[in-house]
């Protein structure tokens, strides 16, 4: 299932949905990592995001992590969901877990992204 997708080297995973945006969320690993997430930050619709910065945060009984976006663009859709049940990011990272929605400035930053083969090699369990 998550052939499809990309990575970026902070944990994110982008789909690109092929209408000039993106699905991102963060991957399996990194929510194992994180442990039980209890609250996603959720950005506003209308922020704009710029690759490589943080733009949001997702806290677990761990410890709190920051959310980098994988693209520059505009935040499009969040996943409301999130707010009642974060779990989801455990439960399901790469479907009912994802975060939000970006509609792409430059679709060629997708092209920096690292493969699933690629991210997995280098994150190894």
């Amino acid at each position: 299932m998550e052939s499809n997708l990309k990575f970026t080297e902070t944990h994110e995973w982008v789909l690109d949905n092929g209408d000039g945006t993106i699905t991102m969320g963060i991957s399996n690993q990194a929510q194992q990592l994180l442990g039980d997430v209890v609250f996603v930050d959720l950005p506003d619709v209308g922020d704009e995001t710029e690759a490589g910065e943080a733009f949001s945060l997702v806290e677990s009984v761990k410890a709190a992590s920051d959310l980098y976006a994988p693209v520059t663009g505009e935040v499009v859709e969040i996943n409301e969901d999130l707010e009642d049940s974060p779990e989801l990011v455990n439960e399901s990272p790469y479907s009912g877990g994802w975060i939000v929605k970006i509609k792409l400035t430059d679709a060629t930053e997708l092209d920096g992204l690292l493969s699933s083969e690629d991210y997995h090699a280098a994150n190894e369990e």
